[in-house]
């Protein structure tokens, strides 16, 4: 009966995930390669989870942005963090309105479903703070006035990791609010190629078309959660999430001395939840070992807390996930 249940689950969703290919193929007209961070951007989109990339200048990474809310049909915002943007910059403020003697509310850039927050760690505390209630509640308060966020609503940040004056990094606290943390790389030799012939010539980009509506994002995201999970799935994503925490009991006493705290539950939520979405994204209804352990490095790598120790010896999040992907036993 199960395994009825299952295909009826598995036709549904690659009906309901249709318009995932479409999607791909109109990002495709202005991005060239960057699979791996399209792919990315679209997890968060589907799995209602904010996304933070990490890559050096000229990477692609607002125009991806400002792509995929074009083709999505959303209203996009971009803000750009400076050392003296304040609070009201983002989420607005009381305005005294001398006509009506009174004070009126006038909503920031936060007011819209896609928000880019560029080079999020240039601003300081209090204003990365104020994107924390948006980000985690989907609601701003100004004055004595609440406001609830128009969904879908997605902040994707991104950061330069190569200069470090004037910034103010992220607190372990803030990044664990987003669910994936994106490392983009450079495009290869012939995506470049290609990407010197757009420019150059006169046609230049396509032209994006608004194929998807924020609705179809809706209905697309309760979907997701309908994809099939089996038990032995979720055992698998809760080894992976106890073995950043307590290494020794998975046969990994070496990692001890070089993890100084592991994943939060929010570790294991987001993995579970984006291994679904990125079930849905291959158009299939259940999970495979592969969808968690295709996502995990993005969901963990900013989750997981070095010691001394580690950075001394140059290991990173992403050796001690290998570390940990290749040691605990898959179903």
């Amino acid at each position: 009966m199960q395994s009825i249940d299952i295909e009826a689950i598995n036709q549904q969703i690659y009906i309901d995930s249709a318009f995932v290919e479409k999607l791909n193929e109109e990002t495709s007209k202005v991005i060239v390669g960057q699979h791996h961070m399209i792919e990315r951007l679209m997890l968060g989109l589907l799995a209602k989870g904010h996304v933070l990339l990490e890559g050096l200048p000229g990477l692609a990474k607002t125009l991806a942005i400002k792509t995929l809310s074009s083709a999505v049909d959303a209203k996009f915002q971009r803000i750009q963090f400076t050392p003296d943007l304040l609070p009201a910059d983002i989420v607005g403020t009381m305005i005294y309105n001398q006509g009506k003697n009174e004070f009126t509310v006038r909503q920031g850039p936060i007011f819209a479903n896609f928000i880019l927050a560029d080079e999020i760690n240039r601003a300081p505390a209090k204003v990365q703070s104020a994107l924390l209630e948006a980000m985690q509640e989907r609601q701003v308060t100004i004055g004595r006035q609440t406001f609830k966020l128009e969904e879908p609503f997605l902040v994707l940040a991104t950061q330069n990791p190569i200069e470090q004056e004037g910034t103010y990094p992220l607190p372990e606290a803030q990044t664990d609010r987003f669910m994936l943390k994106v490392k983009i790389s450079y495009p290869n030799k012939e995506e470049e190629r290609e990407i010197v012939r757009r420019n150059m010539s006169d046609e230049g980009f396509g032209k994006v078309s608004s194929i998807v509506k924020p609705e179809d994002i809706l209905k697309a995201r309760k979907s997701v959660r309908k994809v099939y999970m089996d038990e032995k799935i979720e055992q698998y994503i809760l080894d992976i999430v106890f073995a950043t925490r307590q290494p020794q009991e998975y046969g990994l006493s070496n990692l001890q001395p070089l993890i100084n705290y592991g994943g939060s539950p929010r570790a294991s939520i987001n993995l579970a939840l984006a291994s679904k979405a990125y079930a849905f994204l291959k158009r299939r209804g259940y999970v495979i070992p592969e969808d968690v352990r295709a996502i995990c490095h993005d969901v963990l790598r900013h989750r997981i807390g070095l010691t001394y120790e580690a950075e001394a010896e140059n290991i990173s999040q992403e050796d001690i996930i290998n570390r940990i992907l290749n040691t605990v036993e898959v179903p």
